[in-house]
């Protein structure tokens, strides 16, 4: 019936065949409001002949109606084929479904193809394809196409069929296209129970507009024995977003349907089917996702490769790739789908992230590699690269104004595929992140994989470019860590450097030698990124310690890494600390150097060197105004390791300073080992600022090494610095019976000069004298340092004190050593204080034991400045245990305009020392007054005279000569003593006068103390005047009993000159 409200007829079934031949076709049915459905095809002959193809379904011809569904296609017996099956029918609402295809042969004959489904408002399915005779090879019919939907969904696809027992599985049908959403692909069909192949699943229809496509179907699944799985079908593309009207937003476009899963490979040699792809996203829709490829067998198959994730539309997202599958044990593993791009235009779509690779297996050499990151908008982040050494991939580019770059996939750590081999395989390297838009910033560099036993970790990437505006760059991917050594002798894998602007990986440690093997070494530390533009350097890695070895030699320190660069604006990184040394191992690593200051950034700091007597490495220059430069890093201590030890190792110098930027400080020097001196520290840099700023502060000396073992001297200490203390001597260990001769004590060593207006370093304390072995003699004390001088420019530094000598032992005693002198005063400014002598060392004992060492004399005043007044002389110090009082230090002399320090008076013996005599009174400075000169000691009770004064300075330019010094008292004897009262001491001379200035007078000798009469001293000169005709002075008067001085000689008058 063709019109009006009726149904249409069923078609008539086919005819059947008997023996031979083929069977009839199905009638199709009428068309009506509901369709009639076609007829079933006729069956083939009993031995041989192809089924029929059954009716097609009749269209419905209302808006109410169902459309027929196509008749099944007709069972081969034996031989044949299957036949097909019928079309549904086109209908409104639904069209009628396909007609499932007949069964092939049971010996051979595929299985026929299902009938596609009718079209409709929502697509009718379509037929499933016919199985293959079972015991045939034949491949199962294909399923039938889903049927278009007009306003609705796409019709699903059908299934295809089985296999036979050796045949492959027949396709899935594709999904119908829909209105909306894409109808479904059908499965694929599974092979025959023995071998095959599986079908291919079917695609998925694409999706009307705004509708997501359908997604793809799954591949087959291989015969139970072996075969390959089938692939899975691509996922539906999406539809096209709608156009809005007038004022309205446009419509989303649909997403791409999902690709369908890949078969699964047979029990033995199979591989897996390969995932199917995502379908493509519509105007402003999402691609589809990929799938993951289905794994391979054992032993050898391989896993099918995942999918590729859909383009995204026009502003849409890209989808995701699927993960590869895994690799039997000799299989491979399937390779990662890629994140596809994202839509362009508008605001951006963002990449979709690139798949993860797949892990190699025991037997692998290699993990997958991860997907690319999508790109357009702001780029995907790579996949990481599976283990087993692959690379991550790289970040895709941001390529629209202010979007990001995305980040690198991190490498796959190293597979160890042989376990107990001596080497692994290396981590596979980072993606490198992708560049930034217009104004967006870079995307941060991947991780370096990590290295399996005995292998280097890789490095990590640099991030990628920053923006066109100066947008910061992406941090750089860390380094990866080195694997540990092998069981044997393999060397620990050196870490990963770090990429720009990330810390360097450590160093993979050493492990122990077996009994008899060498030991291997360690990996060095790496260095650490350089900071982008604003960014902080990385710090360096530390080195890794060295292995240790029971018979064998013991591996070596690793080095720290340098530390990285400073971008502009941007600290440095420090260096990495250095291994220390092990047990028989002689030297520490080095430290790593500072890294480079960035503009107007400090120097980073040298790091410090491991025990062992490495050298610290020296500290950066300031680059920029006002910035400081790096310390120098401290030296290592000396290691203990054999007899003597090792020297400490020496500090770095410090950095010289920026364009006003202070100097850094010199490291300190390492401590010697036993036995061995104690390295110097290192002077710090002089300031290379314009406005004179202050050098850095030099490192101290390193403490002298007790010493090891009878007779050996303790080490000297190290020098200090400039401005440094001195190290402290070693002392001398005592002698062991029978030796001839113990220790020396080491000698401090003198202290550093002061820099510009600081004060000089004390001097190092002398070491201890060693005690005497049975039979042997004793030690020498060791001296004290030399007090260091003051610095010029500016008001000048005291100058450092002498530091006192070390006590005598039963026999013996050294003497101190002498002040140092005051620095020079710098222009307008008064000169330094001499230097206090160091106090000499106690006798031990009697007087017969040996004598109390002399004390030393003070330093001298430093001189003044200009207009500056010199200062005084420190007074000599007292004598100890009948050792003689010293000189006073001599007075400054007066700068330009200045007066002349005053002498520093004499110091008093002790016991049956002598008495210091007065320092000489400082000359004057142009126009300026000499100072007098200072008093002797004061004689003591068993003593004969009292010390001298000292000499009056002379005058300056028109100044008068300084008043010459008090002689000492005389001192009475004692009660019950034998001898005679003391002299008083002699009256200091007079100074000369300058050019036209009188000689000043000589003073008066002072009075004796004694009561019989003893004679004063004898009166000291008048100056002699100037040439200009200065008037002499008067000699000072005697003492009571002492002759009177001499007066002093008048200058002669000039000459006039002609004419006058």
């Amino acid at each position: 019936h063709t019109g009006g409200t009726g149904t249409g007829g069923f078609g008539g079934v086919g005819g059947r065949a008997w023996l031979l031949g083929n069977g009839g076709i199905g009638g199709a049915g009428g068309s009506g409001a509901s369709g009639g459905a076609g007829a079933h095809g006729g069956s083939a002959g009993l031995l041989y002949g192809s089924g029929g193809a059954g009716g097609a379904g009749g269209a419905n011809t209302t808006a109410t109606g169902s459309a027929g569904a196509g008749g099944a296609g007709g069972n081969a017996w034996v031989l044949g084929t299957g036949g097909a099956g019928g079309a549904g029918g086109t209908g409104s609402t639904f069209g009628g479904d396909g007609g499932v295809g007949g069964h092939g042969g049971l010996l051979s004959g595929a299985g026929g193809a299902g009938g596609a489904g009718g079209a409709g408002g929502t697509g009718g399915t379509g037929g499933a394809g016919g199985d293959a005779g079972w015991l045939s090879g034949s491949a199962g019919g294909a399923g039938g196409a889903g049927g278009v939907g007009h306003s609705g969904i796409g019709g699903l696809g059908g299934a295809g069929g089985s296999g036979g027992l050796y045949g492959p599985g027949g396709a899935g049908g594709n999904g119908g296209t829909g209105i909306g959403t894409g109808g479904t692909g059908g499965l694929g069909g599974n092979a025959g129970l023995l071998f095959g192949a599986g079908g291919a699943g079917g695609n998925g229809g694409s999706g009307g507009a705004g509708a997501t496509g359908g997604s793809g179907g799954t591949g087959g699944n291989a015969g139970w024995l072996y075969g390959n799985g089938g692939v899975g079908g691509n996922g539906g593309n999406g539809g096209a977003g709608l156009n809005g009207v007038a004022g309205g937003a446009g419509g989303t476009g649909g997403n791409g349907g999902t690709g369908g899963a890949g078969g699964r490979g047979g029990l033995l040699f199979s591989d897996g089917g390969n995932g199917g792809n995502g379908g493509l996203g519509g105007a402003g829709g999402s691609g589809g996702k990929g799938v993951d490829g289905a794994a391979g067998t054992f032993p050898s198959g391989n896993g099918g490769n995942g999918s590729d994730g859909g383009v995204g539309g026009a502003g849409g997202n890209g989808g995701n790739g699927g993960a590869g599958g895994r690799g039997g044990l000799f299989g491979h593993t399937g390779n990662t789908g890629a994140g596809r791009a994202g839509g362009a235009g508008g605001d951006g779509g963002v990449g979709g992230n690139g798949g993860n690779g797949a892990a190699g297996d025991a037997s692998s050499t290699r993990g997958g590699d991860g997907g690319n990151g999508g790109n357009n908008g702001a780029g995907g982040t790579g996949g990481v690269g599976g283990t087993g050494s692959s690379i991550g991939a790289h970040g895709a580019s941001g390529n629209t104004v202010t979007t990001s770059g995305g980040n690198g996939g991190n490498g796959g750590a190293g597979y160890n595929a042989a376990l107990g081999s001596v080497t692994g395989a290396n981590g596979g390297d980072g993606g490198n992140g992708g560049k930034g838009g217009n104004y967006g910033n870079g995307g941060n560099g991947g991780a370096g994989g990590s290295g399996a036993a005995g292998m280097a970790g890789t490095n990590g990437v640099n991030p990628g470019d920053s923006g066109t505006d100066g947008q910061v760059g992406g941090s750089g991917g860390k380094g990866g860590a080195g694997g540990a050594g092998g069981s044997l002798a393999g060397n620990g894998g050196a870490g990963g450097a770090g990429g720009n602007g990330a810390k360097g990986g450590a160093g993979g440690t050493g492990v122990d030698g077996a009994d008899g093997v060498i030991t291997v070494n360690n990996g060095a530390g790496q260095a650490g990124g350089n900071g982008g533009n604003g960014a902080a350097g990385g710090t360096g890695g530390a080195g890794g310690a060295g292995g240790a070895s029971p018979h064998g030699t013991a591996g070596t320190a690793g080095a720290g890494g340098a530390g990285g660069d400073g971008g502009a604006a941007g600290r440095p990184g420090d260096g990495g600390h250095g291994a220390d040394g092990i047990a028989t191992s002689v030297d520490g690593g080095a430290g790593g150097h500072g890294g480079n200051a960035g503009k107007f950034g400090a120097g980073g700091s040298g790091g410090a060197n491991g025990s062992g007597s490495g050298t610290g490495a020296h500290g950066i220059d300031g680059a920029g105004i006002a910035a400081p430069a790096g310390n120098g890093g401290a030296g290592g201590a000396g290691f203990s390791a054999t007899t003597p030890g090792a020297n400490g190792g020496a500090g770095g110098a410090g950095g010289d300073g920026g364009n006003v930027g202070n100097g850094g400080n010199g490291g300190a020097g390492g401590n010697g080992a036993a036995g061995a001196p104690g390295n110097n520290g290192t002077n710090a840099n002089n300031p290379n600022g314009t406005d004179g700023h202050l050098g850095g502060k030099g490192g101290d000396g390193g403490a002298g090494g007790k010493s090891g073992g009878a007779g050996t001297h303790g080490g000297t200490g190290g020098a200090g610095g400039k401005g440094g203390d001195g190290g402290q001597g070693g002392s001398g260990i005592d002698g062991t019976a029978g030796t001839a001769t113990v220790g020396v004590g080491g000698n401090g060593d003198p202290g550093g000069n002061a820099g510009s207006g600081g004060d000089g370093g004390a001097g190092g304390k002398g070491g201890a004298a060693g005690a005497a072995g049975t039979g042997g003699s004793v030690g020498v004390a060791g001296s004290g340092g030399t007090g260091g001088n003051g610095g010029s420019a500016g008001t000048a530094g005291n100058g450092g004190a002498g530091a006192a000598g070390a006590n005598g032992t039963a026999a013996n005693n050294n003497a101190g050593f002498a002040g140092g002198d005051g620095g020079k005063g710098g222009s307008g400014g008064n000169g330094g204080n001499g230097g206090k002598g160091g106090a000499n060392g106690n006798g031990i004992g009697t007087a017969a034991d040996g004598n109390g060492g002399n004390a030393s004399n003070g330093g001298a005043g430093g001189a003044a400045g200009a207009g500056g007044n010199g200062l005084a002389g420190a007074d000599g110090t007292a004598g100890v245990n009948a050792g003689a009082g010293q000189a006073g230090g001599a007075g400054g002399a007066g700068g330009h305009g200045g007066d002349g320090g005053t002498g520093g008076k004499g110091g008093t013996g002790t016991s049956a020392g002598a008495d210091g005599a007065g320092g000489k009174g400082g000359d004057g400075g142009k126009a300026g007054a000499a100072a007098a000169g200072g008093r002797g000691a004061d004689g003591t009770s068993t003593y004969v005279d009292g010390g001298a004064g000292g000499a009056g300075g002379a005058g300056g330019k028109g100044g008068s000569g300084g008043t010459g010094g008090l002689g000492g008292n005389g001192v009475k004897a004692a009660d019950g003593a034998v001898g005679a009262n003391t002299d008083g001491g002699h009256g200091g001379n007079g100074g000369n006068g300058a050019a036209g200035g009188a000689g000043d007078n000589g003073v008066n000798a002072t009075n004796p103390n004694g009561t019989d009469g003893h004679v004063g001293g004898k009166g000291g000169a008048g100056g002699d005047g100037g040439a200009a005709g200065g008037v002499g002075a008067k000699g000072g008067t005697g003492g009571i009993g002492g002759k009177g001085g001499d007066g002093g000689q008048g200058g002669s008058g000039l000459d006039g000159t002609a004419g006058t």
